[in-house]
């Protein structure tokens, strides 16, 4: 079975802008600067992209399953302009303080928990692919996508993009692998840098 790294990221405010509010149309997503080269330099030293987003907006009742489903997929035709297209996208529905009937099952994917990292695992496995987690990172802006790559056996790294939640990482003891001003700064001068530097296998 083939081995391979995978980069997972968390979408608003590491790879396009936190407006604030949950994005429901296509004029909302802008992108962060650098954000599409960061994800092309990935690609082109071999990670798989695999994105998982807390989309808690759709049990509040603020967007729904289209609206998320249709801005990832205008994040996709925005990455693949400058090839840097994901190939996964997860995102979960539920929100422990709003329970909904159909999104409650949904309650072990919500970060911290890893339950899109460990869905993703299983469907590159039903591929042929073994996820290399030594090897993968999780790179995301707020506290809970520290956790999540921590418990999922990830190397994480914090941006400070968007909530930068470095001093929240410091205070709770979830430390990351490495904290980057952006998605650009943490691919290319520690991710790149650190399989260059003997880590990779």
């Amino acid at each position: 079975m083939q081995k391979i790294r995978v980069l997972f990221l968390d979408r608003d405010g590491t790879i396009n802008k936190d407006q604030g509010e949950y994005i429901s149309t296509r004029e909302q997503l802008v992108l962060i600067e650098r954000a599409g080269e960061a994800i092309a330099l990935a690609r082109s030293a071999g990670f798989r992209i695999v994105i998982v987003t807390n989309q808690a907006g759709i049990a509040r009742g603020i967007t729904t399953t289209a609206q998320v489903e249709e801005i990832n997929l205008h994040l996709n035709e925005l990455l693949s302009a400058m090839g840097a297209e994901y190939d996964r996208c997860y995102f979960c529905p539920s929100h422990p303080e709003h329970p909904h009937p159909e999104y409650d099952r949904f309650t072990d994917c919500r970060k911290p928990a890893t339950g899109m990292v460990e869905q993703a695992v299983r469907d590159f496995l039903e591929e042929g692919f073994s996820v290399d987690r030594s090897e993968s990172f999780f790179i995301g802006d707020k506290t809970v996508d520290v956790e999540c790559g921590l418990r999922a056996g990830l190397r994480p790294i914090l941006v400070r993009t968007g909530h930068n939640e470095e001093a929240l990482c410091m205070e709770k003891n979830i430390l990351p692998e490495f904290v980057a001003d952006d998605l650009y700064e943490a691919v290319a001068g520690h991710i790149l840098g650190s399989l260059q530097s003997g880590h990779s296998s």
